[in-house]
């Protein structure tokens, strides 16, 4: 008979310690912790004190990310507000880069748009410097927003001088129903700020947020102008001037 042998007989004979109750005091195991020669009672309560710790440690840690969670939410939620509330280009883009740095505390942040038709190419608020093909290509095929070290990529020239002391980005494709039109580029000196393998969920809800907010402001711009153009101003009549 061997030791497998006994835990066998053990677990299909459970009635074996109650009919033998003082082989629980007598028997004698090591303490997992100090070595010493408990009773297997004694022995049973350590285990469960141990299990107990490990729930109280896990539980514990979901509480924090729950509240992680409910914090980013209402960030997300304050950022969605103030994106509906921006009237232009130039105010959504300036809302975007504010809450990355000040509600999310990204300290580099850079936009680059392309195929935005309805808007001038120099309008005050967004950088339109020229994109090469081959990013256009990249950020078309992003399936999700990109985490990991700065390898020189060329989006992450955008942080200008700030370049030098990158160690992590984080790329996320703007898009529209025909297609990406610009790339958001964030940028931290902490290596462990983006990373490979890190939940990218709500990175790509400000991506989404963003796209629809500078489609909104480029959809109405486009109205706007038509609305100038298909008709004339209504002339005024002596009572409707303004002193």
């Amino acid at each position: 008979m061997n030791a497998d042998d006994v835990a066998l007989y053990l677990r299909e004979n459970p009635a074996f310690f109650e009919d033998n109750a003082a082989l629980l005091e007598d028997v004698r195991v090591r303490h997992p912790i100090s070595g010493q020669a408990i009773p297997l009672v004694e022995r049973q309560v350590v285990t469960l004190r141990q299990k107990n710790r490990a729930l109280e440690t896990r539980l514990t840690e979901l509480l924090g990310f729950g509240e992680e969670n409910d914090l980013t939410i209402t960030r997300l939620h304050r950022l969605a507000v103030q994106l509906v509330a921006a009237p232009s280009r130039v105010a959504v883009l300036g809302a975007l880069q504010s809450s990355l740095v000040e509600d999310f505390a990204v300290p580099h942040v850079a936009v680059r748009l392309w195929s935005m038709a309805g808007h001038d190419a120099g309008e005050e608020g967004a950088d339109d410097a020229p994109v090469s093909e081959n990013l256009r290509t990249y950020a078309a095929g992003l399936s999700q927003p990109f985490c990991g070290v700065n390898g020189s990529f060329e989006a992450a020239s955008w942080f200008a001088v700030a370049i030098e002391h990158i160690r992590a980005v984080a790329f996320i494709a703007l898009r529209d129903e025909a297609g990406t039109f610009g790339l958001l580029s964030l940028g931290s000196e902490d290596p462990g700020r983006f990373y490979p393998g890190m939940g990218t969920l709500y990175l790509a809800r400000i991506g989404e947020l963003a796209s629809a907010a500078l489609v909104r402001t480029r959809s109405a711009r486009t109205s706007a102008d038509e609305i100038t153009v298909g008709s004339a101003p209504p002339r005024q009549t002596p009572s409707d001037r303004i002193p």
